[in-house]
Formats: structure tokens, C-alpha cells, sequence
């Protein structure tokens, strides 16, 4: 998949790579800096020293969202284990230009299409609870919270996360 970043420069979709490594990190550091915190890579965050191939080995997919020499946006989907037929959706980050610009929707888009083709019939992830736009966005294309509420701490400072799911 392709599409026009706003300054009418092509983002490709395509699967994650070691060379993306780098700048996989400084893309989810940079969003968690919006909100006064930075990356644990000791934790909470250690999948993406290796995502290219950390998701794969669960089964799932992880890609990203480049520009001609750098990553813009990053998603992945992932079976659950545990739950046959339920898939989680892992990592939904974007450049703060994009937002607003259709690339997280073309994001989540890819992620819906490819659970469909993995045959599963449910999504259900977790997201912070500081990402009010993100659950904005969320509920926007069809996710619902149930009202969890859980606390969390993998990082460097404790946080909480809301549940959200859709049926397919």
C-alpha cells in the first residue's frame, strides 16, 4: 500500500526490517515524550528491539509506514495465544505531522484487513489511558471499551490502559 504524506511525498506499508530498528524507537520515544515519558526497552518496550521479527514469531505481522529514508507510522497484529480466533492489535504509532492526514486510518485499515484474512473474528487490544485522540479514533472506526481499566508497571513510571475490542 501507498499513499501522499501532506507534502505530497509517498509512505509505503510494507513489513518491518532490522535496518527499521532505530528508527522504530525514536518514533515510539518521541510519542511517549509528548506525554512526559520516554521508552523502556528494559520492559515494557523490549519487543521492538527486534520487532522485525519478534512478531512474526508470535504469528503475527508487524510493518511500517515509511518515507523515502525513514519510518513515519508502525502497527502490528498478533493472535492471542490463549484465544482461539481473537487477534490483538500491537503498537499503533504515528508521526505527530500524519495525524489527522488518513495514514492512521490507512494503518488500521491494513491491521483490520489483514485479521480478516487470518481468519480471526475478534480484535481486542489495550491502549493508554493518555491517548484520548487514539480512543477517539478507536471508536471512530467501530472499537468499543468495555469499561476496564487496568494498571500497568513495565515502564518508568506507572500508567493505566483502557480495553477495547471489535467483532469482525
Amino acid at each position: 500500500m501507498s499513499l501522499s504524506n501532506e507534502a505530497g511525498a509517498e509512505l509505503v506499508l510494507r513489513p518491518a526490517t532490522a535496518a527499521d530498528t532505530q528508527q522504530i524507537i525514536a518514533l515510539v520515544d518521541s510519542v511517549y515524550r509528548e506525554y512526559g515519558d520516554r521508552i523502556c526497552l528494559d520492559d515494557a518496550d523490549s519487543d521492538l528491539l527486534t520487532a522485525h521479527d519478534h512478531y512474526a514469531r508470535l504469528g503475527g505481522e508487524f510493518v511500517v509506514l515509511a518515507g523515502r529514508d525513514c519510518v513515519r507510522g508502525i502497527h502490528a497484529v498478533v493472535p492471542l495465544a490463549d484465544r482461539s480466533g481473537v487477534c490483538t492489535f500491537r503498537r499503533l504509532y504515528l508521526d505527530p505531522a500524519l495525524r489527522g492526514s488518513g495514514a492512521g486510518e490507512q494503518l488500521m485499515r491494513w491491521a483490520l484487513d489483514r485479521a480478516r484474512e487470518m481468519n480471526f473474528q475478534r480484535v481486542e487490544f489495550w491502549s493508554d489511558t493518555r491517548f484520548s485522540r487514539a480512543h477517539r479514533f478507536f471508536k471512530r472506526l467501530g472499537f468499543q471499551p468495555d469499561g476496564r481499566v487496568r494498571e500497568m508497571h513495565d515502564a518508568w513510571t506507572p500508567y493505566q490502559e483502557y480495553f477495547f475490542y471489535q467483532d469482525l
